[in-house]
């Protein structure tokens, strides 16, 4: 199998179910942005010196994919597709809640607002919170727009949450202290 198909050439792509959409189409937009994000959480776990956060990050990647392929496969009312999709469930959206409490167990409460950054592996973490917040943000528009599984808005929120869990737990296991935001609460 090539890399390359030459199918995409005129600025088409094709979604799971074989329909042919335009590369920059709010679908194609939304699971773009999710594979970004997946490559900043790549990024994140080479920066990583925590097998736990890693393990997380992991498992956290293998569900983007399924995310990925739920936003690109074709949507209730579109012709049946061949092979089953995997679909973001509720469990997985619990399953980060749990994560989130579980970390930030072990963290001081926030009294204030921090500035993003830390050691290498918190910074890259709080960079793929952002773009998370922008796949969130693409995926809600393509919600208003077309049917989505409503449980990829539900995850993409809560990953954006246990995101930002993470890159306190990671500066913290690294010794560096966070710095408060000058000027507000």
């Amino acid at each position: 199998m090539r890399i390359y198909t030459r199918t995409g050439d005129t600025g088409q792509t094709g979604l799971i179910g074989g329909e042919r959409v335009p590369k920059g189409c709010a679908r194609v937009e939304a699971y773009g942005t999710v594979d970004e994000l997946n490559a900043h959480l790549g990024l994140a776990r080479a920066l990583l010196q925590d097998a736990e956060l890693d393990a997380l990050l992991t498992d956290i990647q293998n569900e983007l994919f399924d995310l990925g392929a739920d936003l690109a496969a074709s949507q209730p009312g579109a012709a049946p597709l061949k092979h089953s999709v995997p679909r973001i469930t509720p469990a997985q959206v619990a399953a980060l809640e749990a994560m989130i409490d579980r970390l930030e167990a072990d963290l001081p409460p926030l009294q204030q607002f921090i500035l993003p950054g830390g050691a290498p592996a918190g910074a890259a973490l709080h960079v793929a919170r952002c773009v998370c917040r922008r796949a969130e943000r693409c995926t809600a528009r393509l919600a208003a727009a077309e049917p989505v599984n409503p449980e990829t808005l539900r995850y993409l929120n809560r990953l954006s949450d246990l995101l930002f869990v993470m890159a306190r737990a990671a500066n913290a296991r690294q010794g560096v202290p966070e710095v408060p935001r000058r000027g507000g609460s």
